[in-house]
């Protein structure tokens, strides 16, 4: 029979003993939503046997946990939406629920943050941040923090340890998707409309610039945003350009609907003159008169990955953070690309 501690059992004890992880233990405990039925008396009957007993302190405390996770998104992002839905069903599965606060144009992203901390919520996720990486890993000094889409930050030492941890699809695999289907199809002049000048958009035009070399076709930027605006005017000045290519590889769906409907307007076929590409495969792209071809970034994987990574540096207060989680991408082909038929022109 294995030995029992020596002094006082511990949560650690107990995990070890049921060879599960003290998270969920402490969920088997708890009796919160999580466990199955067969892990709960494992638990139960480990607990038993090593004599275990919650520290009353310790319970204490945690009856004054919120069990809430705060989440920051941008309203008019329709794959923002998407994680959010799929991140409330990863937080019901751990017995945790969410608090939005949204980012307009009136209310900041630092705003947003303050709002979840004065809300006591126990971990921060943060879709798509623009703040700084000092502010970051201030607030993940303050409260456990998971960004998506970002690259991991480095300190202030220029080491990558500690600070936020990361949860993101490869940029690299969904531009090289990207590319890959447009030369294929025949295309060799490659425009891609920039999302600006952020980490996202930044990570995407590298991963787009290399794509390109890698396969040997020509490639250039147009400097844009992260919306339908911002594809708009990146469009008509592409429109009016000399030799303009007859593909477009948008940073986002919202853009790439921007780019559509310039295009329309302007009297050019899609995608008999010009094919055009989004990234995310929001909700937008299946739209059944947009038919977006577009990068998925699976929504649910980034969800139970974040989720998982929160709550684990719950249990783990001495965890520092800092992990990078990447989630493949997938293309998915849709009626706006097709192999170059004409020329790319207003009418």
């Amino acid at each position: 029979m294995p030995q029992l501690p020596s002094g006082r059992p511990t949560i650690s004890d107990v995990a070890a003993r049921a060879g599960i992880s003290k998270g969920m233990v402490s969920l088997a405990l708890r009796g919160a939503p999580g466990p199955s039925a067969e892990t709960t008396a494992r638990v139960l009957r480990a607990a038993e046997e090593l004599g275990y007993r919650p520290d009353r302190a310790a319970s204490s405390l945690a009856l004054r946990r919120t069990r809430l996770l705060g989440v920051t998104m941008t309203v008019r992002n329709a794959f923002h939406a998407e994680l959010v839905e799929e991140l409330q069903s990863a937080a019901e599965d751990a017995g945790y629920d969410l608090v939005l606060a949204p980012v307009t144009r009136t209310r900041g992203e630092r705003a947003a943050v303050e709002t979840l901390l004065d809300s006591r919520c126990e971990a921060l996720l943060l879709l798509g941040p623009e703040a700084a990486t000092e502010e970051l890993r201030g607030w993940d000094a303050r409260t456990p923090t998971v960004v998506f889409g970002c690259r991991p930050r480095t300190g202030p030492d220029g080491g990558a340890g500690g600070g936020p941890d990361v949860v993101r699809a490869s940029e690299a695999v969904g531009l090289r998707l990207v590319v890959e289907h447009l030369a294929a199809l025949g295309h060799r002049e490659l425009v891609h409309v920039s999302g600006g000048s952020g980490d996202i958009a930044a990570d995407r035009r590298a991963a787009f610039e290399a794509a390109a070399a890698e396969r040997g076709v020509g490639a250039r930027t147009v400097e844009a945003g992260f919306d339908e605006e911002a594809g708009v005017l990146a469009t008509q000045r592409l429109l009016t350009a000399q030799g303009p290519p007859t593909a477009v590889v948008a940073a986002n769906d919202r853009v790439a609907l921007g780019v559509l409907d310039t295009l329309l307007r302007a009297g050019v076929q899609v995608p008999q003159q010009v094919s055009v590409t989004g990234y995310d495969d929001s909700q937008l792209a299946r739209l059944g008169h947009v038919r977006l071809t577009s990068v998925g970034q699976d929504p649910a994987g980034q969800a139970r990955a974040a989720v998982r990574l929160a709550l684990e540096r719950l249990e783990d207060v001495e965890h520092a953070g800092g992990r990078d989680v990447l989630v493949e991408p997938h293309l998915v082909v849709r009626d706006t690309t097709a192999p170059p038929r004409g020329e790319f022109m207003s009418q």
